[in-house]
């Protein structure tokens, strides 16, 4: 790719969206239709944009007019590229919701607001979702006053325009994610705390494995409802999917008869070992089908008729499967579900029109309520970990919500196991450094010739070296066998890479200069020290950060508003600890850091995270406009402006400021 200059946007979840060929494409187009006229109004795009494929083909004139007028409150405004490509997303959406585009697989619950398809979402589906959060946030001390709301109303939308309700659902989903002082909680929110509120949720909501596109904060603000319940739905799978894993639910051991397959289980999808664990059970009532996904499959209602007898006999009733229509057959399935205790979550008609959302929630809840397995559990020893092994969990966890939150084709359930056959790893290296694929020699899943997965992972091998990734003794064949330690250590450097790289997209892109990770530990004591405090990082692995109090400090500067002191603990105990480190987490969140950290590794110095951490408020604080940027110095200007040239290397997070002083 020698020469080759590519297109960059500033907005790096809009860069994310594209790859480069689409990027110069689109902005050839854009180019055009600036040159007709001299400039270029949202006005005039429905007319422009017919030339366009997919927009184009797909919708008319006056169709993608109305869509826009809906959508914008003026189409006088000038329209920069950055704005063109919203403009192109969001009708290119629009345009597939009107063509009636399907989620392949049965995880549509996952897919549902990556592809913006929920315009046609039912109302039985929003009935559903709000029956589970008059449910499970009933007892909320601030949410109680708008609780319960009418499924048969828009108020859903209206409540989640302050972002304080969806905050409440994502903790309901996985306990303790956001630490409910950043909340901004009061009856009228100012537009500011709105924002906050909805940055906050959406970067925690990426964080918790939610993949979400096309999708801002502006969109809760106006109450989208399609977009509002693409989100609502992947919080309320990734709850009631919860308990479908080894860790959560050892007995599930009961499905697999030795180790490997214990493995393999272990590798699968929660939606997966669902459908596993329904085949196990239907197995017991000798019913010969085997169901294969949440809607086409179970539609005659029969297969929930055998599941239900076996999990709860005393309630079965005999003319569920001797009666031959399928929607009277449903109503007796739902009436059994309901003498058992468990939640509904769809209708008898949901049943046998195949809704896979609420199949999918229903299975699920009928799982968490009753699974029939049994309470002697297999001792298998892979089950317990080291600590060494538990971090390399967490990275794992990391690594894999921040290539899902890249929108790349497929959604990732597993980094060892999902990776391997090369593409994924080539689509993120192409979000990381535009241009620098070549897909001509890469094979697009599904991949039957294993030479040719090798072939892609030698390429992500090659392009790894020439990012300068230190990448000793490894081969593309290393990546096909799922090489752990290996997969990690090229996951980081990949991460790291991308971090640097926006950085210096932000402020360096012009004089071409490196930024290294001595740069961000030097910015962010500078920054530190210009605020009045006399913290200080010794390196990303001093394990005084520990107590937290050095990046409450750090945020402090960069935002002073940011932080309440009054919440701030003294970090001596380890329950003090916790506390300050689920703060720091959510307030980087609710500024618009998108990070992927625990707490746990805030309170044990994962440097790795701690680099993460600090690169990522650097880069909030850097793009904003710099008449907001409060309080920034001659010296700290300086301490950023002089970047170094060093090449990056593995030991680079390791830097101290011993290290810098020699420099």
């Amino acid at each position: 790719m020698a020469g080759y200059v590519g297109v960059f946007v500033s907005d790096p979840w809009l860069q994310s969206q594209f790859t480069q060929v689409e990027l110069r494409r689109l902005k050839s187009h854009f180019n055009a239709m600036k040159r007709e006229n001299g400039g270029l109004m949202l006005a005039e795009l429905p007319s422009k944009m017919a030339r366009i494929k997919h927009v184009g083909e797909n919708l008319t004139e006056q169709e993608r007019e109305s869509f826009l007028r809906d959508s914008y409150k003026s189409l006088e405004e000038d329209v920069d590229f950055e704005l063109f490509l919203q403009v192109y997303l969001k009708i290119q959406a629009h345009a597939a919701a009107r063509m009636g585009n399907t989620a392949k697989s049965s995880s549509a619950f996952v897919k549902s607001a990556t592809s913006t398809l929920l315009h046609t979402i039912s109302e039985s589906e929003k009935a559903s979702y709000v029956a589970h959060i008059n449910s499970y946030l009933a007892d909320d001390e601030f949410l109680k006053k708008y609780l319960p709301i009418d499924p048969l109303t828009n108020d859903l939308f209206e409540v989640s325009k302050d972002g304080v309700l969806i905050c409440k659902l994502i903790n309901v989903a996985v306990p303790g994610t956001i630490d409910e002082r950043a909340i901004n909680m009061k009856r009228m929110l100012n537009p500011w705390e709105r924002n906050e509120n909805h940055t906050l949720c959406l970067n925690s909501a990426k964080a918790i494995g939610c993949t979400l596109v096309n999708i801002g904060t502006q969109d809760f603000i106006e109450g989208r409802r399609h977009l509002v319940l693409g989100v609502i739905s992947q919080i309320i799978k990734i709850q009631l999917l919860a308990d479908l894993n080894l860790k959560k639910t050892p007995q599930l051991l009961e499905l697999v008869d030795d180790n490997k397959d214990a493995e393999e289980l272990m590798s699968l999808p929660p939606e997966k070992i669902l459908l596993r664990w329904m085949n196990f059970q239907l197995k017991k009532a000798k019913y010969e089908k085997i169901v294969t996904n949440f809607s086409s499959d179970i539609k005659d209602a029969e297969a929930y008729a055998h599941l239900l007898n076996v999990l709860a006999p005393e309630y079965i009733n005999p003319t569920t499967l001797t009666v031959k229509d399928h929607l009277e057959r449903a109503k007796f399935v739902l009436e059994h579900a309901g003498r058992m205790g468990c939640k509904r979550y769809l209708t008898a008609k949901d049943i046998v029109e195949g809704s896979p959302n609420l199949n999918l929630a229903f299975v699920a809840h009928i799982f968490q309520h009753r699974n029939g397995l049994s309470t002697q559990t297999k001792q298998i020893s892979f089950l317990e970990i080291s600590p060494d092994e538990a971090q390399m969990s967490r990275e794992e966890r990391a690594f894999r919500f921040w290539i899902n939150s890249l929108g790349n084709s497929s959604y990732i359930d597993n980094v060892f196991e999902d990776l391997r056959n090369g593409w994924l790893l080539l689509e993120t290296l192409d979000k990381v450094s535009p241009g620098i694929v070549n897909w001509k020699i890469a094979t697009k899943p599904p991949i039957k010739m294993p030479f040719r997965k090798v072939e892609n992972c030698n390429q992500v091998v090659k392009i790894g070296k020439q990012l300068k990734f230190s990448l000793v003794n490894i081969a593309g064949n290393d990546i096909v066998q799922g090489n752990k330690k290996l997969i990690l250590a090229y996951l980081w450097q990949l991460m790291r890479c991308n971090m640097l790289q926006l950085l210096k997209n932000l402020r360096f892109h012009s004089n071409g200069k490196e930024i290294t990770d001595a740069d961000i530990l030097e910015w962010s004591n500078s920054k530190v020290r210009n605020s009045g405090s006399k913290s200080l990082m010794a390196s990303f692995k001093d394990k005084s950060l520990s107590d937290g109090i050095f990046f409450l400090e750090l945020l402090s500067a960069v935002h002073p508003r940011a932080v309440n002191w009054s919440l701030v603990t003294k970090g001596e105990t380890e329950e003090q600890k916790k506390m300050n480190a689920t703060y720091i987490i959510s307030i980087a969140r609710k500024l618009g850091c998108s990070i992927f950290l625990l707490p746990e590794d805030l309170i044990e110095v994962n440097q790795k995270m701690m680099l993460t951490l600090t690169a990522s408020i650097m880069y909030w604080h850097l793009k904003q406009p710099m008449e907001d940027q409060i309080s920034i110095s001659d010296s700290d200007s300086s301490s950023v402006d002089t970047i170094s040239t060093s090449t990056l290397d593995d030991t680079a997070s390791e830097c101290s400021m011993d290290d810098n002083s020699n420099r």
